[in-house]
């Protein structure tokens, strides 16, 4: 984790794993071709799904999303969290897509695979299986942010304690010096 891999050969697309999938997570592949994923950072926050807990969806190879996304979706495993890089021509190239992407930016995601489906209309003995291990997931960040907000919230009533003990010893001296001055 941690070093860049080079999805498109030429530094197009890159992906820095943030967090490894379980060994036997699924990937897409032809039977798998949906992906759910949820946008978890974008450093300045032009999209997000994280905020609302949503997730996207598309199917890969079918150019319904930017380029660089098809590209690093397919080498992904449910369950991995990777930030992926990509320069315009694998995005929004120079057209951008204003008003929140100039033309010819560079982007960066962190994206979490959530899923992989198969099309409406296929079967697949372990679609009920992804659809419990999806839920598994969800309740997961679920927990994980209940236990992010607890975290702060303890960190917060820390910092307050903290300072009022500061605020007392400050009280304490300012008492005790006038006391001592009156003495004189």
């Amino acid at each position: 984790m941690g070093d860049s891999i080079d999805l498109s050969g030429d530094g197009g697309v890159l992906k820095t794993i943030v967090r490894q999938a379980r060994p036997d997570a699924i990937a897409p592949s032809e039977s798998l071709p949906l992906v759910d994923g949820i946008l978890l950072e974008t450093g300045e926050v032009f999209d997000s799904t994280h905020e609302d807990n949503t997730v996207f969806s598309f199917e890969i190879s079918k150019g319904s999303v930017i380029k660089a996304w098809d590209i690093a979706l397919k080498t992904m495993k449910v369950g991995e969290v990777a930030k992926i890089t990509c320069k315009p021509e694998y995005a929004y190239g120079s057209a951008g897509s204003p008003p929140e992407i100039p033309p010819d930016s560079t982007l960066v995601f962190e994206v979490e695979l959530v899923a992989c489906r198969p099309r409406k209309g296929s079967s697949l003995s372990s679609v009920s299986d992804e659809r419990a291990r999806l839920e598994e997931l969800k309740k997961q960040r679920e927990v994980a942010a209940a236990v992010k907000e607890e975290e702060k919230k303890k960190r917060e009533e820390a910092k307050a304690a903290a300072a009022a003990r500061i605020q007392a010893k400050l009280d304490a001296k300012k008492g005790g010096s006038k006391g001592k001055g009156k003495g004189k």
